[in-house]
């Protein structure tokens, strides 16, 4: 019986918790999993639930968290190089940045080596997150760590393009492409009765258009882009009637509630009933089915972004989505058909996604194709599949 270990950088919401939990419950019962994993940081929604829910085992690396602190990630290897010699996996297998740091090092250099390790990159620390110096060493310790693994899983073609071609952290031949898989039962269940609860909880009027984004409040996800181009709408067609929903929490919190209300917009903060605001928090939601329903058009607008969950999501639910044109979301969004696609111009966000909000027609259209292509090209069946013949082909 194959040996898995599996280790996650922290349990936060979001896709690669959906990958181990998903993996790890469904790998045929000819192998055998051990899961470790990281600590979220206290303004992270956490995704505990996921593993609990799937009845998935795990335990927590002391001292590993996102943040970088030497003390703390010594003591994070330490832990996991003794249970990689006590448990002695044939393949370990990392996902996410810090995980795949502490991992891939632990494993190279414990006692009895895994006859396979395999790294995950669920997004990338490339673009966006730290000063040219700072992306330059961090560029090289992945060619280095990369030159540890014996296989390197890419969620996307786009990702393995910028691995192997745009970064040049690893080469051609040791990246295999595989989507990230999810269950996506529960957003095509249910959708006239969940979009009712919604809409009767918050008020709405049925010709109100919602508009959700989800996701942790943080540079990267970018919410000021979407602020900016509500206020462009609300002032220019201040007839139109929507409202925003900012589904999450994080770091920024402050910062974008302050955003909103320099820009004349009303807001509801999480606790307060005050739903005829433009502008409405509702914190973490485990619920995001039942958000979905309730909405019209699901939004991203992040300066980079690997696979976007929340918009896999979306068009599972059969919303119409707009996204900016970053990362790995050209594999997901094909412009016009199941979704559309922006630049990081507030301007021109807002007239696409104005569009959305006048024409009922194309987002009904846009949300058929979306579902359809989410549905066939997402499902937890193929991932799994295809990370057992990656397996089988490493051990054979």
């Amino acid at each position: 019986m194959p040996k898995i270990l599996r280790i996650l950088n922290r349990l936060n919401v979001g896709g690669p918790t959906y990958n181990v939990a998903y993996l790890s419950k469904y790998l045929p019962a000819t192998y055998q999993t051990k899961v470790l994993a990281g600590h979220k940081e206290p303004d992270e929604g956490s995704s505990e639930y996921m593993l609990k829910d799937l009845e998935v085992s795990y335990q927590f690396v002391p001292d590993m968290y996102r943040s970088i602190s030497p003390v703390k990630d010594f003591k994070a290897y330490r832990f996991i190089k003794q249970a990689v010699n006590e448990y002695q996996p044939d393949i370990v297998h990392t996902h996410a940045a810090k995980a795949g740091v502490l991992g891939r090092l632990a494993a190279y250099y414990s006692r009895k080596r895994p006859k396979a390790i395999i790294h995950t990159y669920h997004g990338n620390v490339f673009d966006g997150y730290f000063s040219p110096f700072k992306t330059k060493v961090f560029l090289a310790i992945e060619r280095y760590l990369c030159s540890l693994s014996t296989a390197i899983v890419a969620i996307s073609e786009t990702q393995k393009n910028d691995l192997v071609s745009k970064y040049r952290i690893v080469s051609a031949e040791k990246v295999r492409v595989i989507r990230l898989g999810f269950d996506l039962s529960r957003f095509t269940e249910d959708d006239t009765q969940k979009r009712k609860d919604f809409r009767n909880f918050y008020k709405l009027a049925d010709d109100e258009v919602v508009i959700s984004i989800t996701g942790r409040l943080a540079p990267i996800k970018n919410h000021s882009l979407l602020i900016a181009a509500i206020k462009f709408i609300k002032y220019e067609s201040p007839e139109l009637k929507f409202k925003v929903f900012i589904v999450g929490d994080g770091e920024l919190m402050e910062g974008i509630v302050d955003e909103v209300k320099q820009t004349g917009l009303s807001l509801c903060r999480y606790g307060e009933q005050e739903y005829n605001a433009d502008v409405i928090f509702t914190s973490w939601r485990k619920d995001i089915d039942v958000i979905n329903a309730g909405s019209d058009i699901i939004a991203l607008t992040s300066l980079n972004e690997g696979t976007p969950v929340s918009i896999i999501e979306g068009m599972a639910s059969q919303r119409a989505v707009i996204c900016t044109d970053v990362g790995g979301v050209k594999d997901v969004v094909q412009e016009g058909v199941t979704g559309v696609l922006c630049n990081l111009d507030a301007k021109k966000y807002a007239e696409k996604l104005k569009e959305l909000i006048v024409n009922k027609e194309l987002r009904g259209v846009i949300a058929r194709n979306g579902k359809e292509f989410a549905l066939k090209n997402y499902s937890y069946e193929r991932l799994v599949a295809e990370t057992e013949d990656l397996y089988r082909y490493l051990l054979e």
